[in-house]
């Protein structure tokens, strides 16, 4: 197996072996994050129902003209704000995070902190 294989493989071992404690229920559906070097997103998703229920992005019409970069800590706080937001008019204020692969570090923990201030518990 080349190198860029095994990394994809490792990441995605981590991303289940996150994934396998959480599951998103109508009452406190998961808060997903995905990452890239250039932007960050945020879905909120009903597991059972399998439906998004909330999203925001760095890639954003409204985000994205405010932002200097969608791939800094700036970024991810807005993102969080944003879905913090949209969550909230949805009806929902309680969330479980499923951090993906990557660690609760920097540009995530980021988004998750402002996602807090924003109304949603975790």
């Amino acid at each position: 197996m080349d190198h860029s294989k095994q990394l994809l493989h490792q990441r995605r071992r981590r991303a289940f072996r996150v994934r396998k404690r959480l599951r998103g229920t109508p009452e406190r559906p998961r808060l997903s994050v995905v990452r890239s070097h250039k932007h960050i997103s945020a879905q909120i998703v009903d597991d059972q129902a399998g439906k998004t229920l909330a999203a925001a992005s760095s890639l954003d019409k409204k985000l994205s003209g405010k932002l200097k970069s969608g791939g800094n800590q700036n970024a991810a706080q807005a993102v969080g704000k944003a879905i913090a937001e949209r969550a909230i008019a949805a009806g929902i204020k309680a969330v479980c995070f499923d951090r993906g692969p990557y660690r609760y570090h920097g540009r995530v923990a980021a988004l998750a902190n402002a996602a807090r201030q924003g109304g949603l518990s975790f």
